[in-house]
C-alpha cells in the first residue's frame, strides 16, 4: 500500500552505524480520544510497547487496543495513528529498528531462511503482542531488556541491543514460522537476489573502487531506477549509504589497527578530499578519525 508523502515521516536515527532508536512517550492528563500519536508512516520497523494507561492505535486502519504489557509490532510502512482510551496519563516506549541492521547477516543462509522474509515483507508477524500471549511471552522480556538498555546507555549498549533485536527476531521468527511441511527459503521472491549478493560482496571487499549507481545497476542487469529501489528494499538503504556505511566501517578498523595517516586511511576506503572524509566518518560515527584514534590510545 502506498501512502500520502506528507504523512511520512523521516524518522532520523542517532547512529547510522546503529540505526534504531528508542522513543519514550509520556502524555500526561490525556482525555478520551486525545491524540497520542499523530498520524503517519516511515520505512522502520516499530516496536510500541505500552507502559501505562490504554489506548488505541490504528495501524493501516485497522484498530488494536492496547493496555499496560501489551506491545504492537508495527511493519515498515505501515500508517499508523494513536488515541488515548480513558482519562489519565499514558506512557509508552518505542523501539524504531532499521532492517539495515541486519546486514551482517544478509550471507547466512539461516538468516535468509527465517529471519529475512519477514524484513522484506514477504512474511508478517502478528501486528499485537501480549504478556498474557503464552506464544509470544518468551519474547517480551527480551523486548524490555532492549529497552533498558537503550535508557541507561551502558557502555557497549548498541553492541548488545544490536545481538538482541536479532534474536528477538530470529524467535518471532520461529514463534510465527507458517505452517508447512518443509520450510524453504523463498528463491524467486527478490529479482537477481545472487548477483544482488556478488555486487554487495564487491562493495564490502572493494572499498576504494568508484562504483556509480549506474554501473552497479548494470551488474545486475537492472535499469537504475529499479535497482534504487530494490537495492533499498534489500538493505533498507540508498546504494550510496551502503557504501558510504562499508567505507566507514573500514576506516574505523584501519585506524584501530594500523598506524597510517588519516589522508592515507581516506585515500584507502575511497575518499580523496580528506576533508570529505572526515564530515563523512562523523556523519555514521558521531565522532571525528581524529577522536577515534584518540580514543585508541
Amino acid at each position: 500500500m502506498t501512502y500520502p508523502k506528507e504523512l511520512w515521516e523521516d524518522t532520523l536515527l542517532e547512529n547510522p552505524a546503529y540505526p534504531f532508536q528508542l522513543f519514550q512517550n509520556r502524555c500526561p492528563s490525556v482525555q478520551p480520544g486525545e491524540s497520542i500519536l499523530y498520524l503517519h508512516w516511515h520505512e522502520h520497523f516499530e516496536f510500541l510497547a505500552m507502559q501505562k494507561g490504554s489506548a488505541v492505535f490504528h495501524i493501516d486502519s485497522r484498530p488494536y487496543v492496547v493496555q499496560a504489557g501489551d506491545v504492537l509490532l508495527i511493519p515498515g510502512g505501515s500508517l499508523h495513528v494513536g488515541y488515548s482510551l480513558a482519562e489519565g496519563d499514558v506512557h509508552y516506549d518505542c523501539v524504531v529498528v532499521n532492517a539495515s541492521l541486519f546486514n551482517d547477516w544478509l550471507h547466512d543462509p539461516l538468516h535468509a531462511q527465517f529471519v529475512a522474509p519477514y524484513l522484506e515483507g514477504r512474511n508478517q508477524f502478528p501486528v499485537k503482542l501480549s504478556d498474557r500471549d503464552e506464544s509470544a511471552a518468551g519474547c517480551m522480556p527480551l523486548l524490555h531488556d532492549i529497552i533498558g538498555e537503550l535508557a541507561a546507555k551502558p557502555p557497549a549498549y548498541p553492541l548488545v541491543v544490536k545481538s538482541r533485536l536479532h534474536l528477538l527476531f530470529t524467535l518471532l521468527a520461529r514463534t510465527y514460522m507458517p505452517k508447512t511441511d518443509e520450510w524453504k527459503p523463498e528463491t524467486d521472491y527478490f529479482p537477481n537476489r545472487e548477483r544482488f549478493k556478488e555486487l554487495i560482496r564487491t562493495v564490502e571487499a572493494s572499498f576504494s573502487q568508484k562504483l556509480t549507481v549506474e554501473q552497479a545497476a548494470g551488474q545486475v542487469n537492472l535499469n537504475p531506477y529499479y535497482f534504487c529501489k530494490l537495492f533499498k528494499r534489500l538493505t533498507g538503504r540508498t546504494f550510496i549509504e551502503y557504501v558510504n556505511i562499508c567505507r566507514v566501517k573500514e576506516a574505523k578498523r584501519l585506524l584501530d589497527s594500523t598506524q597510517d595517516s588519516v589522508t592515507e586511511i581516506a585515500a584507502k576506503v575511497g575518499c580523496e578530499n580528506p576533508n570529505y572524509f572526515t564530515k563523512l566518518y562523523k556523519k555514521y560515527m558521531g565522532v571525528t578519525p581524529s577522536q577515534t584514534r584518540k580514543g585508541r590510545g
